[in-house]
């Protein structure tokens, strides 16, 4: 929850962190972990003051966001099993609603242990996939936020409220626009990091 003068920076901030995670997040890893950290920090802060407490809310976003990052910059390991933990909570979830049921906090739990514990030892390759995926979620987010502004600036004009998981409901090509710029930011990072270990190979012999 924040100002809706924020609503445009905000959006920005997520579409540019969208396109660094999904295409180059690897190689920027600490980066998009500070932007995501800000980002998750700086929402989760203000959302603990009331529409009427615009101040506080600024600064509370503020101090949540340095804090979210610095957290996560701190703990580039535990970012790396959080990653790998968020995708194992969603493979959780995906799973049993395919299958018509809710996902119990056991095998949720469950799920997010395994990836967790998969990301440690397969690190390079999780990373590559949770940003790629994540950047992709962020920049439809960021996307849809911008799209949207207009219709939300006709139903309330002083705060602004961002549902990073249901984006904009009603849309049902969101879900297929996701997992297809997932799989581009996938695939240019894979070849990104294989040239790049080509040519470190081939300086080497050299």
């Amino acid at each position: 929850m924040l100002p809706v003068t924020f609503e445009l920076p905000v959006a920005v901030l997520v579409l540019v962190g969208g396109l660094l995670a999904c295409f180059a997040g690897h190689r920027l890893f600490r980066i998009v972990l500070a932007l995501v950290g800000f980002i998750v920090g700086a929402l989760l802060a203000s959302s603990f003051f009331g529409g009427d407490q615009t101040t506080p809310m600024i600064v509370a976003g503020l101090v949540g966001g340095l804090v979210g990052a610095g957290l996560l910059i701190g703990a580039y390991f535990v970012g790396v099993a959080l990653v790998g933990a968020g995708i194992g909570a969603v493979v959780a979830n995906i799973a049993f609603t395919a299958g018509g049921g809710d996902p119990s906090l056991l095998a949720v739990a469950g799920c997010a242990l395994a990836g967790a514990l998969l990301a440690m030892y397969l690190q390079r390759y999780v990373i590559i996939v949770g940003t790629a995926f994540a950047g992709a979620w962020m920049i439809i987010l960021g996307a849809l936020v911008l799209i949207d502004r207009q219709a939300f600036a006709a139903v309330n004009d002083d705060i602004w409220v961002l549902y990073p998981l249901t984006p904009s409901p009603g849309r049902d090509w969101v879900p297929v626009a996701w997992v297809a710029l997932g799989i581009v930011g996938l695939v240019s990072q894979m070849g990104v990091t294989a040239g790049s270990r080509g040519r470190v190979g081939r300086t080497r012999r050299g």
